[in-house]
């Protein structure tokens, strides 16, 4: 008797809290929730009609314009679209291979730029000078010219074991520049973790490169991983300018194909194939920056 009124006061309690199956939502809830997917109806519905609204203006200025029809057939010619998409393809892998080589060779010399940039104690003093004279040159050097320079230069010098591959020069010349850019990153990163940590980790028993490889840069290349992503993506996009040194790239196979032609239509198919392919790296850093912004407001782990 007693168990069965236990039973049934557990199930009307049940029924009584706003998660249980005999939950009854108030009026003034249902009304909230109506309101509120009436409005969003209503913004999506906006959105829509200024985004049709602005795309047909586009439109109408650019096709209403004089010079359209030559415009048209010079940049958007079909015919030559066809032609030029294989041999662009073929040359983006070149690309894609760039990225990858450069984009591991770039994250591991700017780690170590940015760590001999943190070193203390007078004697790292010489190191911690290098560090920041490479990476105030580096970014303050146009990567067009450091191409040209590595591109161009070191061949000329007819030094004896030194590759004259235009791929692995301009491969170089990528990764300097953005080495230095990425240090900054990871500069910032390790700079940021608060001092207390260090001290904690040091108080346990830890080295200061137990602490550092333990403790602080996890950390720091955590709180970084937004902007590291950013720049592999201007990574992906500069590895286009290797063509200035003869690679056969997809820039370079676009330019063939226009000085044969005189047709600038596989410079478009080029650049939409890049947009292609940054895309979805650039989705992925916007996912990985909001999830981060996510955890920061909710207090989880950084």
């Amino acid at each position: 008797m007693t168990v069965a009124k236990e039973e049934s006061g557990r199930q009307s309690t049940d029924d009584d809290m706003p998660g249980g199956d005999g939950y009854t939502p108030s009026p003034r809830r249902i009304e909230r929730e109506r309101h509120r997917r009436a409005r969003t109806r209503r913004a999506t519905a906006v959105a829509a009609l200024s985004t049709l609204v602005t795309g047909a203006v586009l439109y109408l200025v650019i096709v209403g314009a004089p010079g359209w029809p030559r415009t048209k057939e010079t940049f958007f010619d079909a015919q030559y679209a066809r032609e030029a998409l294989p041999k662009i393809l073929d040359g983006l892998w070149l690309n894609v291979r760039l990225l990858l080589v450069c984009g591991v060779a770039v994250l591991v010399l700017g780690m170590l730029i940015a760590i001999a940039r943190t070193l203390r104690g007078p004697v790292f003093f010489p190191l911690r000078v290098l560090a920041a004279a490479y990476t105030d040159f580096f970014r303050g050097l146009p990567l067009i010219i450091n191409l040209m320079i590595v591109v161009l230069g070191v061949p000329a010098l007819r030094l004896q074991g030194v590759t004259v591959d235009p791929v692995l020069l301009g491969g170089t010349a990528l990764t300097l520049t953005y080495s230095a850019y990425v240090a900054e990153v990871f500069r910032a990163g390790i700079e940021s973790v608060h001092p207390s940590q260090r001290a904690a980790a040091r108080s346990l028993g830890l080295t200061n490169r137990q602490a550092l490889r333990h403790v602080v840069l996890p950390q720091a290349v955590r709180r970084q991983v937004p902007p590291l992503l950013n720049d592999l993506v201007s990574l992906q996009k500069d590895t286009g300018l290797v063509s200035i040194g003869g690679a056969i790239d997809a820039v370079h196979a676009a330019d063939i194909i226009v000085g044969r032609s005189l047709n600038y239509t596989p410079y478009i198919v080029a650049g939409l194939v890049f947009v292609a392919l940054t895309i979805p790296m650039t989705r992925f850093t916007d996912w990985v920056t909001a999830r981060m912004d996510r955890q920061r407001a909710q207090g989880g782990a950084l």
